[in-house]
């Protein structure tokens, strides 16, 4: 096959305990998943799971240095537990919807909270606010057979050492099952898509030359800079 000009390069991720990669085709992100963190973003009650996308080349597997982004005064961070998922399909029941997990990850959604404030204002998209360049840092991937579904366990972030976000994965409103059902009631999921599931409360400015350290017990941790 001819192109115009050659394709890009398959974004992928490595995964811990051996040479493989997993290949990403999409990129889910959940919205206000831990109560806490609804709250402080202005909700008061359990909403239904909410989504919204990244480009699979916004992914920056490993972390390290990431530019910090155009068109913002205000970068915040948040820190979630990714789902990878080796099945797909749609309308999958709950109960069945684990079968599709391939393991999990650690993952930071960056967000220019101002351009999404804006957004949110005017009733524009979110894109410009969550889907920019090198927007999700994301650790290796720990397959399940090695980790199991994490259902609880300390979720948290550091800002230059200094504790930014402490949650548990048990206070997060939809539990991953519910969020891979229900998002495929809106989208047809296959092998190859990751679910970042949300974040807790403690989301705050960062700067250039910040250093985070975001982890989940039991799945690892994830170190970016911004530069």
């Amino acid at each position: 096959m001819d192109y115009v000009f050659p394709p890009p390069p398959q974004v992928s991720v490595p995964v811990v305990g051996g040479s493989a990669f997993f290949p990403v085709r999409r990129v889910y992100c959940v919205g206000r998943n831990y109560a806490d963190h609804a709250a402080e973003m202005g909700a008061d009650t359990r909403e239904p799971p909410f989504f919204f996308g990244k480009p699979a080349d916004a992914l920056v597997p490993g972390g390290g240095d990431v530019l910090y982004p155009l068109a913002t005064s205000n970068l915040q961070h948040e820190v979630e537990l990714v789902v990878a998922l080796i099945g797909g399909g749609a309308g999958v029941l709950p109960a069945r919807a684990l079968d599709w997990v391939y393991g999990y990850a650690v993952g930071l959604d960056l967000t220019r909270r101002d351009l999404q404030q804006r957004a949110k204002d005017k009733g524009h998209p979110w894109d410009m606010g969550k889907g920019f360049d090198q927007s999700a840092p994301i650790g290796a991937i720990h397959p399940l057979a090695a980790v199991g579904h994490p259902e609880r366990g300390a979720i948290w972030l550091k800002v230059n050492g200094q504790l930014r976000q402490n949650g548990d994965l048990g206070q997060m409103s939809w539990k991953v099952a519910e969020v891979i059902a229900n998002l495929s009631n809106y989208v047809a999921l296959a092998p190859g898509d990751l679910i970042f599931t949300g974040t807790p409360a403690g989301v705050s400015t960062v700067v250039r030359g910040d250093v985070l350290e975001a982890a989940v017990e039991g799945i690892g941790e994830l170190t970016v800079r911004l530069v």
